[in-house]
């Protein structure tokens, strides 16, 4: 008969805080219960009643357990939650997912789309999958995710856990866990869930007297007090409250025939006992006795394996045919010591973890070696290459043989596969098992061979330091590593600096690894792997040759290599001279992405695909402003699910539409993409966005708006970043334009130049050669010295620069009497700007003067069409420098009837006059008088009458108060 109880006893409470849960999730209030405890105390129970609970309400479920096969499987209890899914027929299409169905092929690769870079997305990102998954099977009835044994968790599935505590508020999804208390890992972060208010923790007690009689009443099938009390006495001493241990007392007691039922009910015999604390490997032991020789050696086997175990493995392992095994399946099952598993047909498992510890226990060590040693040549044999989870289960099946260097290579194997599918915390742990074991053996060469990788690992945890730490220790000693392993390493080394923004670092390694191979034959002195990385290097050392040195080392690189032999030194190389080639030539700027993609793709290295293909979709936008490339491979990213690549392409596309004055639109899609780029933690992206949000704000004219989303840009490291040129020139030199003040954006635009001059970049359009050039130009009667140079090279005929550099064409061609020259020239200016409104109309508005002074094109329709502009864009300061020079030209200024209708009801109604908003404008930006009548073109004791009108309408005392409540009520507009 059975003897384990079929209700939860003693846990009243709980179940109402599960019950709760389970509504508020229902009701789109998402939220996560963990239940911590002791092995044995229940908390697979009252999981169990939490998913009956909302199978009864008809919620959605998914489960998934972590394994306890081996130290360390990457994502193993969500890839079962998610698997779970499909199992119920209720698989969501990409239509309900979007690009996160392919994210999900991370966790079930035959979801992912073929060659996609699905595995290269964040955890983040990955986390964000799972959620919109839950949110997806749970709309209008809510969903149970249900992960258990989360004391066997590893680092990246723990990263996902982490997210889903904080973004499940406002989805319809419950996240109900279990782990043992002392887990340490796991239980951390439960716990600061739990103070952030962010989960709530059941922490399970073991079961009281009362209640402990109550559970063996449940298990005899009677009311607690039809229990026997010297029974219930000595269960209550023996299993201190553990329900597991209880059950596995009470069936002891039964089927040793100590308690027995008879027609009066249940009775004990005379000098009833238990043993304690090995009851539970007693009761085992009991079980187990009862078994024959094949059954204990099944129940041997399968302990070796883990809780959970494959039985074909099982069978390899004993030898017995198919009639026999069943047989022994079925007395297993009857004896309460295994249960058919969920993971599929062939898989079993024990009751409970320790009914597994308890049959480990029983087996001496030379035992346990042996049935070790035999369960993983039974591994290999069923499962060549030992695909999935079986390579890191074999690894560990061998170390406990004592196999060492086996054990080591399959953990180092098992480590690579992590790397690969983005599991860079397990790949750490794996490989770094496979270092120490080797390293204990003394083998070097398999150990620097490990290390290899463990380096990029360790780069992709961002552990560097660890990293660098780890390979002082082979490198310190030259003597016992082979030469061209000691290269390998450095290369290795070097590249993580280059990633790490240390480039003295990785110049030192670049210099060993030089040394290293001089020493080496000259028939194998090959330095192309140690000069593409030096390629990479040198693009972030300061100087200005360092392109042309790049550019030396990567053509170096390429020289000396072969695709077939160093596919990822190639693409390395030709990505190097693909970004510095756009300055000069864009058409070969593609032919060299062309060159990486074709090799990406012969050689599987689906990172430098992706790269081939938007390399050449960005030269278009800039060459053209062609949007259209940007948008196709922006689909595709999301196509194959690598959502932080979409984020940054359309981060481009929104900096386009700010170019283009689509400002509503860009400001929508900057809030969208912000909030997306914050929530999936993508810094290099959140920056972008927040230098173009500078942009937009400094396009319309609005320098606080602009001086706040520069100050936020600088403090998320902007002062640092490669965008940095971007802001100065395209944000603070075009606000500067706005306020009609050429000097600031030529200062702006001359700190610009100065910075790439010093220290080139692979930037473009921040104004080196376009703007900057126009307004040189303009301040000064000749030509400027360096105008030939900026304008010598493919970067200026990119179409935001292009359109600049006519405008400068034609303001030295009409100076110089060129009259039709200049006008071909400013039409093909004004043909580039037709993209670009604001940049534009003030091309239209620079040149006009010089264009009135030396007779040439027709300037007094250019201040014309520039003053209404500028009118409607709520730009004063130009437009009404536009109308003076309208009058220098003897031509009557525009009179704008509906300029009041600028002026905000607060003050309208005060009888603030449009003169007088004008000049409240420029007060707000702590402009002294005479800056505000330069800015206005009136005289300052005009602006000294507007702000002593101002003081009176507004009621305010002094300018002080006056500038004050204008930032206050241009806060509030």
């Amino acid at each position: 008969m059975g003897t384990r109880a079929l209700r939860l006893i003693g846990r009243t409470g709980e179940i109402a805080e599960v019950r709760d849960a389970l509504t508020a999730a229902r009701d789109g209030v998402g939220g996560s219960v963990f239940i911590l405890g002791e092995a044995g105390v229940g908390k697979s129970r009252l999981a169990a009643e939490g998913v009956s609970l909302a199978i009864d309400a008809g919620m959605a479920v998914l489960r998934g357990r972590c394994s306890a096969l081996g130290p360390i499987l990457p994502f193993r209890p969500l890839t079962e939650a998610v698997l779970s899914v499909a199992r119920q027929g209720e698989l969501p299409g990409e239509e309900e997912l979007g690009p996160y169905r392919s994210v999900l092929g991370r966790l079930v690769p035959e979801w992912g789309i073929a060659d996609g870079d699905m595995h290269g997305a964040s955890l983040v990102v990955l986390a964000e999958a799972v959620l919109r998954l839950t949110a997806v099977v749970g709309r209008g009835r809510g969903c149970l995710l249900v992960l258990e044994d989360l004391h066997d968790v590893d680092v990246e599935t723990l990263a996902v856990i982490e997210y889903l505590i904080d973004n499940l508020d406002g989805q319809p999804t419950l996240l109900l866990a279990t782990a043992r208390g002392e887990a340490v890992r796991a239980v951390d972060v439960v716990r600061f869930a739990a103070r952030r208010r962010s989960g709530t923790i059941l922490d399970l007690r073991r079961l009281d007297r009362l209640e402990t009689v109550a559970l063996v009443g449940a298990c005899l099938g009677i009311e607690a007090g039809a229990v026997p009390a010297d029974a219930a006495e000595l269960l209550w001493h023996n299993s201190v409250g553990n329900p597991l241990v209880l059950e596995e007392l009470v069936h002891a007691m039964v089927t040793s025939g100590q308690l027995t039922s008879g027609p009066d009910g249940w009775r004990t015999v005379p000098n009833m006992r238990t043993e304690i604390p090995a009851t539970l490997v007693r009761s085992i032991a009991l079980r187990t006795d009862r078994l024959d020789v094949s059954g204990r050696a099944v129940l041997s086997a399968a302990a070796v394996l883990g809780q959970r175990f494959s039985m074909s493995v099982v069978q390899r392992v004993t030898g017995l045919d198919d009639q026999a095994l069943l047989r022994q399946l079925h007395s297993l099952v009857a004896a309460q010591l295994v249960d058919p598993d969920e993971h599929g047909v062939d898989w079993y498992a024990f009751g409970h973890p320790l009914i597994g510890e308890a049959l480990l226990a029983q087996l001496t060590p030379a035992d346990r070696n042996a049935g070790c040693r035999r369960a993983a040549e039974a591994i290999g044999e069923l499962h060549p290459g030992l695909p999935g989870d079986w390579c890191q289960l074999a690894a560990t099946l061998w170390l406990t043989a004592g196999e060492v260097t086996m054990a080591a290579g399959l953990f180092a194997d098992s480590g690579r596969r992590a790397l690969a599918d983005g599991a860079a915390g397990s790949a750490i742990t794996l490989l770094s098992r496979a270092e120490r074991l080797l390293d204990e053996y003394g083998d070097v060469t398999g150990r620097a061979e490990v290390l290899e990788i463990l380096l990029y690992a360790l780069a992709e945890a961002n552990q560097l330091d660890r990293a660098f730490r780890l390979a002082e220790t082979i490198l310190g000693d030259g003597s016992v590593l082979e030469p061209r392993r000691r290269v390998a390493l450095c290369v290795r080394l070097a590249w993580l600096a280059s990633i790490a923004g240390r480039p003295e670092v990785g110049e030192a390694q670049v210099a060993e690894a030089r040394l290293v191979l001089s020493q080496l034959p000259p028939t194998e002195q090959n330095p192309a792997a140690i000069d593409a990385v030096a390629a990479h290097l040198a693009l972030d050392q300061p100087g200005p040759n360092r392109l042309t040195e790049a550019e030396h080392l990567a053509r170096s690189a390429l020289a000396a290599t072969a695709p077939a032999t160093q596919p990822l030194t190639c693409c390395q190389a030709w990505y190097a001279v693909a970004v510095i080639a756009r300055e000069r030539d864009l058409a070969e700027s593609n032919a060299c992405f062309e060159q990486m993609r074709v090799i990406a793709q012969a050689h599987r290295l689906p990172i430098w695909l992706h790269y081939g293909r938007t390399g050449p979709a960005t030269n278009a936008w800039l060459a053209e402003g062609d949007v259209d490339a940007l948008a196709t491979v922006s689909h595709e990213a999301l196509r194959v699910g690598a959502i932080n690549v979409a984020n940054t392409v359309d981060a481009v596309r929104t900096l386009d539409a700010v170019l283009c004055a689509e400002y509503e639109r860009a400001t929508e899609l900057l809030a969208l993409q912000l909030a997306e780029a914050r929530r999936l933690q993508l810094l290099t992206v959140e920056r972008y966005l927040l230098m173009t949000r500078a942009v937009l704000a400094a396009h319309q004219g609005r320098r606080p708006e602009m001086d706040l989303a520069y100050t936020e840009f600088l403090d998320r490291g902007g002062d640092r970043s490669r965008e940095l040129p971007l802001a100065l020139g395209m944000a603070r030199a075009f606000c500067a334009l706005t306020e009609e003040n050429r000097e600031l954006a030529e200062q702006e635009l001359t700190a610009v130049v100065a910075r790439q001059r010093e220290n080139p970049t692979t930037f473009y359009l921040a104004g080196r050669h376009g703007l900057y050039p126009l307004l040189r130009c303009l301040a000064t009667e000749t030509e400027p010295p360096e105008f030939d140079r900026l304008r010598a090279v493919a970067a200026a005929d990119m179409r935001w620069n292009r359109q600049f550099a006519h405008f400068a064409d034609a303001v030295l061609l009409g100076r110089s009497g060129h009259a039709q020259a200049a006008n071909v020239a400013m039409a093909a200016g004004l043909r580039a700007a037709s993209r670009y409104p604001l940049a534009r109309y003030l091309g239209l508005r620079l040149v006009a003067d010089s264009a009135y002074a030396n007779g040439w094109g027709e300037p007094v329709t250019w201040l014309r069409q520039a003053e209404d502009f500028f009118h409607r864009a709520a730009m004063p300061a130009v437009a009404s420098a536009c109308r003076a020079a309208l009058r220098r030209t003897g031509v009557p200024a525009p009179q704008h009837t509906t300029d009041a209708e600028r002026v905000p009801s607060r003050l309208r109604d005060r009888g603030v006059t449009i003169r007088e908003f004008e000049v409240y404008e420029l007060v707000l930006q702590r402009l002294a008088n005479r800056e505000i009548a330069a800015r206005l073109h009136i005289s300052p004791r005009t602006v000294e009458k507007h702000v002593a009108s101002l003081l009176a309408k507004t009621e305010v005392d002094g300018r002080a108060a006056l500038i004050a409540k204008a930032a206050d009520q241009a806060g509030g507009r």
